[in-house]
């Protein structure tokens, strides 16, 4: 199996649960042809290089995956008649340089992943004096 890494960016248009629908999709059928995904990296709103599609921005979308190559004939088809994908491009890795670089990309999206997010509580000014003058 291969190393490979497809990149593809949905419309921004889409709301929360749609843009989340595709990226299940597309993860199910590499699942459907047998392909182990390795990490998902959902990067955001961003702004594109150039328009396209009429669009000035897009939801970027990474998926690290090993696979057969024939598993990508399948995958870029199901992109291209996603009328919710504006861009896609997918990278193979095959020199030991690139699979180690890989190899680093995996384990650098799954630790964000991992890292909890601490959240805050913010104190409004009134509550830090009424915290203050009964000290």
């Amino acid at each position: 199996m291969n190393n490979y890494e497809t990149l593809y960016v949905l419309k921004p248009t889409l709301t929360d649960e749609e843009t989340a629908a595709n990226i299940a999709k597309i993860e199910e059928i590499l699942v459907k042809q047998d392909a182990q995904i390795l990490a998902t990296n959902k990067m955001g709103m961003r702004r594109l290089a150039y328009p396209v599609q009429k669009h000035e921005r897009g939801f970027y979308t990474v998926i690290y995956f090993k696979a057969k190559g024939s598993v990508i004939a399948e995958l870029e088809r199901n992109l291209k008649f996603n009328e919710d994908v504006i861009k896609y491009l997918t990278v193979k890795y095959t020199k030991k340089k690139e699979i180690a670089q890989f190899e680093k990309l995996i384990a650098s999206t799954n630790q964000v992943k991992e890292e909890p997010k601490v959240e805050e509580t913010p104190t409004t000014t009134e509550e830090a004096t009424t915290e203050t003058a009964q000290a």
